[in-house]
């Protein structure tokens, strides 16, 4: 293949953990950001970035897409072209929905297509985790639906999460941000062997309730015990939220990514009163939220 002038690559936005899924579980979502690759023959490095909260994104070499796109060049032991970056926000930034993993998949997919797909995709994906540090997130933005992912020696094992068609994902997006650095710093070093046979049994009912759309068994299934009793405190209303989204219908509610967004999980006859019921529940403990609104999972992927 030849190499390109300017590539377009649409990722989704993903949630990561699902409750006991802890960093090897994710799902990809029908809410993108898009990234607009042009070579330029000469001058310097151009981003332009447009969406919600796009005054927020840096437009030099220390942005995150741009750094992505530079490693697929490092990794190829080749000098990267200059080129003129246009970026269109649909994800929140910092809020669990996988803002930085549309970058680092992003940048990697624009870069290989405009040198002709050097890479096969699971050598990208190979990069996007090591750069990411963790599968959840950059796998399902780049190979789109939920995935599952173990390591097997030095290579990963990816495998595809069957969805069911009435199982809707409910995300209620608050106006405060929360950072990976700062999630991860509230969990315990060590954990019981309790709990980990409790989220060993719990992430396993999770696979077969997910694939069944069985309400009973997602209702015991999205119960954790190695991130989501530390993490919550970092999330006001979280408690009063949960509630509410149970009292509505909903399946039960997790933690998405590191939050502080929150994601129930709910059939499609009650997946509009979870909306509802989540945000009243929030704005009753004067917290602003930004959106509530129900998604599909993406089954594409990364898109170029």
């Amino acid at each position: 293949m030849s190499v390109v002038s300017a590539i377009t690559v649409t990722v989704p936005a993903t949630t990561a953990n699902l409750g006991p899924g802890f960093d090897c579980i994710g799902a990809a979502l029908k809410l993108y950001n898009e990234f607009k690759f042009t070579r330029l023959e000469e001058g310097g490095l151009i981003i332009h970035v447009t969406g919600t909260e796009a005054e927020r994104v840096q437009t030099d070499e220390t942005n995150l897409l741009y750094q992505a796109f530079v490693k697929f060049y490092q990794h190829i032991e080749q000098t990267p072209p200059t080129v003129k970056i246009e970026i269109k926000l649909g994800v929140p930034l910092a809020r669990g929905l996988g803002s930085s993993a549309t970058a680092i998949v992003g940048g990697l997919v624009a870069a290989n297509q405009l040198e002709g797909g050097l890479m096969s995709q699971s050598q990208v994906m190979e990069l996007a985790i090591a750069m990411e540090g963790h599968p959840d997130n950059v796998v399902p933005a780049l190979l789109g639906g939920c995935r599952l992912a173990a390591t097997s020696g030095a290579a990963w094992e990816i495998c595809d999460v069957p969805w069911h068609q009435d199982i809707v994902l409910v995300v209620a997006i608050p106006d405060f941000e929360l950072s990976t650095h700062q999630a991860r710093g509230v969990l315990p070093t060590q954990v019981s062997r309790a709990d980990a046979i409790f989220n060993t049994a719990h992430l396993g009912l999770l696979l077969r309730g997910l694939e069944t759309g069985n309400g009973q068994w997602l209702k015991t299934a999205l119960q954790d015990r190695l991130h989501q009793p530390y993490r919550k405190a970092l999330i006001p209303g979280y408690d009063a939220v949960n509630i509410a989204a149970v009292n509505a219908g909903a399946y039960g509610m997790v933690i998405s990514g590191a939050g502080p967004t929150l994601l129930a999980l709910a059939d499609k006859l009650h997946s509009k009163a979870v909306e509802a019921a989540m945000l009243a529940a929030w704005q009753k403990e004067g917290i602003t939220v930004v959106e509530v609104r129900s998604l599909s999972l993406d089954t594409q992927g990364a898109k170029s």
